[in-house]
């Protein structure tokens, strides 16, 4: 990954994401994010996701794998998605507020993994470190590397990949899948 965030720009940028989606459960205008009032790094094209816990359970994740605006703009548009539009959870509401957690996610470039068999495969990845998108045709599923606490084991890992992506959970053992990886900077409220 480029130069990490130092402590203030991740503060800011927690900031940013708290404001967002109390604006937006409130219904009320967009904050106003004035770039050049930011820390560079923020100004930076960045790819982010933004994941929404409460009590460690998960309440909302949105984001891209790829860069295609500032930072600071990408979190708080990933910021309202996980709390609106995740399809998995109805959208967050005020009485949520409170007990939100916001872990934001800044994603490096992904690079292709090449590999031969399904074991090669297994023996490339790097459990706890990297984030995996598998790709099959026009079907894409990703999980982060924090995935990996819930799913250690990587065939189980790859497997609910598969799942995710709309597959059968034993494509990646039957097909030659395109297989990418990213490494994350994480963080997350206090």
């Amino acid at each position: 990954m480029e130069s990490e965030l130092n402590t203030k720009e991740k503060q800011i940028l927690l900031k940013i994401a708290r404001q967002a989606i109390e604006k937006a459960v409130k219904k009320e205008d967009p904050i106003n994010i004035i770039l050049s009032d930011l820390p560079s790094k923020l100004r930076e094209q960045g790819a982010s996701f933004v994941t929404l816990t409460i009590h460690g359970k998960l309440r909302g994740c949105i984001g891209i794998l790829e860069a295609y605006q500032p930072l600071a703009l990408d979190v708080s548009e990933h910021a309202v998605a996980a709390a609106t539009q995740d399809y998995r959870f109805p959208p967050l509401n005020l009485n949520e507020l409170d007990k939100i957690e916001i872990e934001i996610s800044r994603l490096n470039p992904q690079q292709k993994l090449e590999y031969e068999t399904p074991s090669d495969l297994i023996t490339r990845l790097h459990p706890q470190v990297d984030g995996v998108v598998l790709r099959d045709g026009f079907q894409r599923a990703t999980f982060l590397p924090q995935v990996w606490e819930k799913l250690s084991d990587p065939a189980e890992f790859l497997s609910q990949l598969c799942l995710k992506m709309g597959a059968p959970a034993n494509l990646w053992r039957s097909r030659k899948l395109e297989v990418f990886t990213y490494q994350v900077e994480e963080f997350k409220e206090e």
